[in-house]
């Protein structure tokens, strides 16, 4: 690398400033990369790294912003079906939508992207919609507007917090087509979710279950969609949209630390990570809930979005969950959950209890 490149990467590279920019792809891998680019590709991720920091103002103002929908028992008309825009953002760095290509009901464009992204945040909603009856990001019909084609060899996908998820298009070798993960799609889409229940601080152990959470509900509407039980999936994320840097994924639920050469997730607390970069590691430690999940689910049996997804979503909308809350104080709400729905005696509290404990997470 010259001089003048590293000056640069330095320049880019990640800090504990950069915060609430939930992206696919985190800072630190991003710059772990770049260190080893060449020149043309150390271009592109400097400037995927420029834009994304220059969304963590808005995205934090967003989420600090949010008050959770009112309740009113009412369905709204058409409830059940989404409400989806796809817009063509023709390489630009513009934030608001570009050129409308395929809206709610209408058949396919000649965009593959367009598509991808269309479809994909039906089986999103489908998901919610299908297993918790959850109306939409806000569970009151928000439309999900979709922003395909952003930048120049965008190497990121992201949810910004007021509606919009954002797709690059990758460079070919650390990313390509980010409208082709189910799982990332999904992933990007919990945020909003999350955003709306309990709006977890993207921070320190509170950071890294947020990502968690998004990580959970990817993989389970790529299961969903996809037909496949605990045992079958792979429990990969973002597998549909990795170039050879990455392969065969970004993360492992199964296996945490194995899914790329640069994986470096925990799968329990002996490895858990102490740092002030990425926001104190929340795409890091998020291995260590994921694999949670995992145990809990395989050991349950079946299909992970029926029992071990259903005490994720009520956990997740229990008001007791707080946006400080600890690996420790969410094991104890999902255990609750798990009693509550199954049973205090329950084969499933029996294996959210024994699934934390693997994890050497106390469940308090």
């Amino acid at each position: 690398m010259s001089k003048s490149s590293a000056k640069e990467w330095d320049r880019a590279a990640p800090s504990t400033s950069w915060t609430r920019l939930a992206c696919i792809i985190p800072p630190d891998l991003l710059a772990a990369v770049a260190r080893e680019a060449d020149a043309d590709q150390r271009e592109a991720l400097l400037e995927t790294m420029q834009l994304d920091q220059s969304f963590r103002v808005s995205r934090a103002e967003a989420a600090a912003s949010i008050i959770a929908p009112t309740r009113t028992g009412v369905a709204r008309v058409g409830a059940g079906t989404p409400d989806r825009a796809i817009y063509d953002q023709q390489h630009s760095n513009a934030t608001t939508p570009g050129t409308l290509m395929r809206s709610e009901g209408q058949g396919p464009v000649s965009d593959v992207s367009v598509n991808q992204a269309y479809d994909n945040f039906g089986y999103t909603y489908k998901l919610y919609w299908d297993q918790f009856h959850r109306d939409s990001i806000d569970d009151q019909g928000m439309q999900i507007q979709g922003l395909v084609h952003f930048g120049t060899n965008y190497d990121n996908a992201f949810w910004d917090g007021a509606g919009h998820m954002f797709f690059g298009d990758g460079d070919g070798q650390m990313l390509t087509d980010t409208t082709k993960g189910i799982d990332v799609v999904g992933h990007e889409l919990t945020h909003g979710v999350t955003q709306h229940e309990a709006n977890l601080r993207y921070s320190g152990q509170s950071g890294a279950l947020n990502e968690s959470v998004s990580d959970v509900f990817g993989s389970l509407v790529k299961q969903y969609q996809l037909g496949q039980d605990a045992a079958t999936a792979d429990w990969l994320i973002g597998a549909d949209i990795v170039g050879p840097q990455l392969a065969p994924a970004l993360r492992s639920m199964k296996a945490p630390g194995t899914a790329n050469q640069y994986d470096n997730q925990p799968s329990t607390m002996d490895g858990y990570v102490h740092t002030t970069s990425d926001n104190g590691g929340v795409h890091t430690n998020s291995g260590i809930p994921n694999h949670a999940f995992y145990l809990i689910a395989t050991a349950i049996g079946g299909n992970a979005w029926e029992a071990a997804g259903q005490i994720w979503y009520d956990t997740l909308a229990d008001p007791r969950l707080h946006p400080t809350a600890t690996f420790s104080r969410f094991a104890g709400l999902t255990l609750r959950s798990a009693r509550t729905r199954f049973g205090s005696s329950s084969s499933e509290a029996a294996a959210v209890k024994s699934g934390w404990e693997a994890v050497k997470v106390k469940v308090r």
